[in-house]
């Protein structure tokens, strides 16, 4: 018989879990993009590039699809 099942038969509430959550911690991940960047400055720009040519993919073929 398990833990749950015994504490239900004699009348206590099931037992709380803690949960841990984990600390997030703002300043820390924004210090780590920062360096990130100032060691690669190429990365916004590969972003822009990759964001345009899905953009111009998308359009060309919504227009080859109601051709």
């Amino acid at each position: 018989m398990g833990e749950a099942k015994r504490r239900q038969k004699m009348g206590i509430p099931p037992r709380e879990k803690k949960i841990d959550m984990p600390e997030f911690d703002k300043e820390k991940i924004k210090q780590k993009v920062r360096s990130t960047l100032y060691k690669y400055p190429i990365i916004p720009f590969l972003f822009y590039a990759f964001a345009i040519v899905i953009l111009v993919f998308g359009v060309i073929s919504v227009l080859r699809f109601y051709r």
